[in-house]
This record gives structure tokens, sequence and C-alpha cells, in this order.
């Protein structure tokens, strides 16, 4: 995404977000293509970032760095699962390889659709939740106005920046949420400063 002087003139009313915007650059990712990042968010779940990296780059180096539906649907599935994918995780990324195939996925192809609608489009494959799908908003079609707050990693960070320390459960998501109406229509924005906030703590 690209952050111009609106965009940081109208996070900057926040002080806290001031502050992070002259403290870091926004958190950054890879720029993987719509399936990869999908695979990448099915990996990543109730799991560790650690751990993620980890069973991501087995899963990748199986795949010879060619993840697509066809690759995916093509592997054993003893392998995907001697790289670290559960049996679960198997079938999520095989629904979500199929679903590919279907439908389209890609930027163009959701382009006139709502956030919302999105949303509802993508939990209709098994496997994919609201997380999953609010990352495929931020990270693939670069939707400017995303809250996450299903990630743990934002709502530890807003806690630790507009709390009262590092308790954890200290805010409710309904707070959370009030906190951040002052960064729309940009909160995807504030939420990459978050992220690098947090990693940076990490």
């Amino acid at each position: 995404m690209t952050i111009t002087d609106e965009i940081k003139h109208t996070l900057a009313q926040d002080p806290v977000m001031a502050e992070l915007l002259e403290k870091h650059d926004p958190y950054t990712e890879r720029d993987w293509n719509e399936f990869e990042r999908l695979c990448v968010s099915i990996i990543n779940q109730q799991l560790s970032t650690a751990s993620a990296l980890a069973v991501r780059e087995r899963v990748f180096d199986l795949l010879e760095g060619d993840v697509t539906p066809e690759t995916v649907l093509a592997a054993d599935e003893d392998a995907l699962r001697e790289a670290g994918l559960s049996r679960t995780k198997v079938e999520y990324v095989r629904n979500a390889a199929r679903a590919f195939q279907r439908n389209d996925y890609t930027r163009e192809g959701l382009a006139d659709h709502s956030d919302e609608e999105v949303i509802d489009l993508l939990t209709e494959i098994k496997g994919i939740g609201e997380w999953t799908a609010r990352m495929y908003l931020l990270f693939v079609l670069d939707r400017q106005d995303v809250l996450p707050l299903g990630d743990l990693a934002v709502r530890r960070g807003i806690e630790r920046l507009y709390g009262n320390g590092d308790e954890v459960g200290e805010m409710t998501r309904a707070e959370m949420r009030e906190i951040a109406d002052s960064w729309r229509p940009y909160r995807s924005i504030a939420t990459l400063y978050i992220w690098a906030e947090y990693e940076s703590d990490a």
C-alpha cells in the first residue's frame, strides 16, 4: 500500500499513531499472488509466527515454489503432512485450491465486490474464516479500511499502546473499535503500524 501524505495526516490526528508514524516503517510482506497468500493464511492459523514460517517454507519447498491450485491438488497428502500441515489444513488448502479453480478470487475478479461481499464469498470455503478473509482483504486486495481484530497481534498491540500496560484481556473489542474509529478510512494502514510496533517488541 502507498502511504500518502493524506493518510499520514489523517492517522496523525491520533497522538499514539502519530508516534508510530515517526518511529516505524509500515509492516510489509512479500508480494504473494492471490492463491499463495490464501495458503499462507491457512498455514498461519493457530500457529506462532516462528512455527508458521517453518511450515510455510517446508510446504513451499515441497511444491518447488510453484504454489498453484494444480500443484496443491497434485501433491501427495503424506508429503504435505510431513511438511507440517495437519490433516485438517491439508483439507483446507485443497478446498481453497478447488474454489480457485471454480471462481475468480483475483484482485480483478473481486474489484467490484465490497469488503463484506468478499468476506462472505471467501468464508463459503471450508477452512476460511473471517480472520483469513480479512487478511486477504488487507494483503491481497489492498483494501484500506480493514480492522482485523481477529488477529491476536493486533489486539495485543492495541492493548499495549492504548491500555494501561500489558494486562491480557484489558480491553474489549468494542473499545478497540472505538479507538480505531479515528483511523477511518485508513484502518488497514494503521494496522500495519500496529504490527510493526508489536513485532519490534517481540
